[in-house]
């Protein structure tokens, strides 16, 4: 007898980038994960496009309340009500499903995998087994790849060995400075069930014993003090927060130390350089993968 899996309906709105907060709003009432993308009609990857607005439920919604909830939404704000689908989706292993989805990814040398891609990876290549979950970065995103881009081309310049993953989701980033350097890593993010993903995801790629995984908002923890200088710091956030963050890592990183930056859009690069020329930094390199940047800065 073949398995059942639970019933799941999606919920489906498309509005345009300023309504998109409001209507999330009401999506997170009667869902149980909401999720968003856009179709980019600008051709830079700057916002200015449709929004896609999905969100999934294990229970029948109804449809009446869901309506009202948007109209009322829409009516405080201004805004118009876009067309609601909801669809019951197919009765079938979701898991199994999202894990097709999910094939191995080449980065420079990096090779990152899911555990349902076993064996060893090609000859030459460093690998990173990260499943796609909880936490950010299983090496799909753009910003994750031109990180691991980044950290490839270091790793042909010198040996490195204080590192620095903030805001380190997955650990994808920390776990690929501690297997190519055998450096000693330390993790940061703000949410703790990123960090004990982190510190799981470390150990299955055997560098528990290089990376220290904790929870710190920002720059606050003691071990972020105790284990400067950094030489190496990977900041993949947004693009605000690595403004905001500018002067802490100016004065956390090595004098020949440089840091990664990214999870900004192409637009957002003047605004993330301007932040950090104030601090004395300046662009060492950059790449765009998808409209996506990533630039590394040092002294």
């Amino acid at each position: 007898m073949p398995p059942v899996f639970p019933d799941i309906w999606r919920l489906r709105l498309t509005v345009p980038a300023e309504s998109l907060p409001a209507f999330e709003e009401v999506f997170e009432r009667f869902a149980e994960a909401v999720t968003f993308f856009m179709d980019d009609r600008s051709g830079r990857s700057d916002g200015e496009g449709d929004w896609h607005l999905e969100g999934f439920s294990r229970t029948p919604p109804t449809r009446a309340a869901i309506v009202a909830a948007l109209s009322a939404v829409a009516a405080a704000s201004g805004l118009d009500v876009p067309p609601l689908t909801i669809e019951r989706l197919p009765n079938v292993d979701w898991v199994t499903e999202n894990l097709r989805d999910f094939p191995p990814i080449d980065a420079g040398r990096f090779y990152v995998h899911g555990s349902h891609c076993p064996g060893k990876p090609p000859v030459g290549r460093i690998g990173l087994m990260v499943d796609a979950g909880t936490a950010f970065g299983s090496g799909e995103h753009a910003t994750t790849q031109g990180c691991l881009l980044a950290l490839d081309d270091l790793g042909r310049k010198g040996r490195r060995s204080r590192c620095l993953d903030l805001g380190c989701g997955s650990g994808i980033l920390g776990i690929a400075m501690a297997r190519m350097w055998a450096a000693d890593v330390l993790a940061t993010d703000i949410d703790p069930a990123a960090v004990r993903v982190a510190a799981i995801n470390a150990s299955l790629n055997g560098v528990a014993a290089r990376m220290t995984a904790v929870v710190s908002d920002g720059w606050r923890h003691v071990e972020l003090k105790r284990r400067q200088p950094f030489q190496v710091v990977v900041a993949n956030i947004l693009a605000r927060p690595l403004c905001r963050f500018a002067p802490k890592l100016a004065a956390h990183l090595a004098p020949d130390g440089v840091a990664v930056l990214s999870g900004l859009l192409e637009w957002q690069e003047r605004m993330v350089m301007a932040a950090h020329e104030r601090q004395g930094l300046r662009l060492r390199s950059r790449r765009v993968v998808d409209g996506w940047a990533t630039l590394t800065v040092g002294r």
